[in-house]
Order: C-alpha cells, then sequence, then structure tokens
C-alpha cells in the first residue's frame, strides 16, 4: 500500500511503514512542509496514496468531495515520536483491512 504522511507526523512514520513492505513517503520528501492541503490532495489521488495526518481539514475535505484520496485521521494528542510509532504500528493491520474495505476515512483515536 502507498501512503503520504502529512508534515505534523514524523518522517520517522514513514520509514517504519516503508520497512514493513509498503510505499510510504513524507510530505518533506515531495513537497515542502507548508505546501497547500490541495496540492498533497492531489497527489493522493495521482498517486493512489493514502494521506496519514493530523489535520482534521483533510477529513473536512473528504466529506465535501466526490473524488478522494483515502485519509488516515490520527487524532492522537501531543507525544513523543517514539510513543506514536507504538501507538500506531498494533493499529496498522486493522488500517489496512478498513481501507481494503472502501473506507475513505478511518479515524483513530
Amino acid at each position: 500500500m502507498r501512503f503520504l504522511v502529512d508534515a505534523q507526523l514524523p518522517p520517522a512514520l514513514a520509514r517504519m511503514l516503508t520497512e514493513r513492505g509498503h510505499h510510504a513517503e513524507h510530505v518533506v520528501d515531495i513537497a515542502s512542509g507548508d505546501t497547500p492541503d490541495t496540492v498533497l490532495w492531489q497527489y493522493a489521488l495521482d498517486h493512489d496514496a493514502v494521506i496519514i495526518t493530523k489535520d482534521e481539514d483533510f477529513a473536512d475535505l473528504v466529506t465535501r468531495s466526490d473524488i478522494a484520496p483515502r485519509i488516515v485521521w490520527v487524532r492522537l494528542g501531543n507525544t513523543t515520536r517514539r510513543a506514536l510509532l507504538e501507538w500506531f504500528l498494533p493499529r496498522l493491520d486493522t488500517i489496512i483491512e478498513t481501507i481494503d474495505a472502501g473506507n475513505t476515512l478511518i479515524e483513530l483515536r
């Protein structure tokens, strides 16, 4: 599966996903950290990538769009990089299953 990790999340999340056999990029790998959401949205559509984000704007865009990339909306408060990765990893299989089932917006709490 292909992932695009948004700017509010660490590049280490993209590396972790890559280590587990996925194609994962962090926003800084493809653009600047302040790239508009609409550009990232289109990149995800063009590359069939799932956006992993903490940005509520992407969740709002999904509800207002006819064509949308899949969004994993991370609703975890501020935490260390290590704690985030330890929290995210056990959820990865469920995330992939949910995406494969056709869900466009996955909210993680």
